[in-house]
């Protein structure tokens, strides 16, 4: 297969894969992968997933990105408060949360971040749609109750307010409702006093 076709067969793909490629050209030969990548047609991102190296790159595409290169899984924790506007700080990586096991990407496009949940926490999260694409991240309550779970130490209200998390924003963003609905799924009563002192907390923040 000439790159060109390649190109023109894949040109709504964000993310490509080996096996993407083999579904055109089950003849296809990896070594061609590696011509390219030294003509620099194409970026590896991690074992099997290239882009092409004229894609320009933003947020909502990295956050497709992550979804596809370490399946099933959804944008969380930092990253997912950071996109919410609810922490000042810029993400060291795009954080996600999985069923399969933790696991960190350093790539040539940033690093992807991946911390396990159980499948049965596996929900809470919107289909955000852009450009005839989507992309998976956690609602603001499961994004919270991601982090706490995950992050057990924060108990205290000088652990909330280590998070900076702005009150304004939260207030109008987060629902109690959703909160308490989520929090019975993870079947943890230490969660549910924590996630109720934290609530109390903001309001009175």
């Amino acid at each position: 297969m000439q790159y060109v076709k390649l190109k023109d067969s894949l040109k709504d793909f964000t993310i490509f894969s080996l096996n993407d490629i083999k579904k055109l050209d089950k003849n296809f030969h990896r070594r061609r992968l590696n011509e390219w990548q030294n003509k620099d047609y194409i970026k590896k991102i991690t074992r099997g997933y290239y882009i092409f190296s004229d894609l320009a790159l933003d947020e909502n595409l990295l956050f497709e990105i992550a979804n596809r290169i370490y399946n099933p899984s959804y944008i969380s924790l930092e990253m997912a408060l950071s996109y919410y506007h609810l922490i000042p700080e810029s993400i060291y990586g795009i954080t996600s949360v999985s069923t399969r096991k933790t696991y960190k990407f350093k790539t040539s496009i940033g690093n992807f971040i991946y911390r396990k949940i159980k499948p049965n926490l596996f929900f809470g999260y919107n289909l955000v749609s852009y450009k005839d694409k989507r992309f998976k991240i956690a609602s603001v309550e499961k994004a919270i109750l991601d982090y706490f779970y995950l992050n057990p130490h924060i108990k205290t209200e000088v652990d909330f307010a280590s998070l900076r998390i702005n009150k304004e924003s939260f207030l109008m963003q987060a629902k109690q409702r959703k909160f308490y609905k989520f929090v019975k799924q993870f079947g943890q009563k230490t969660l549910i006093k924590r996630i109720d002192f934290f609530l109390r907390f903001m309001k009175n923040a």
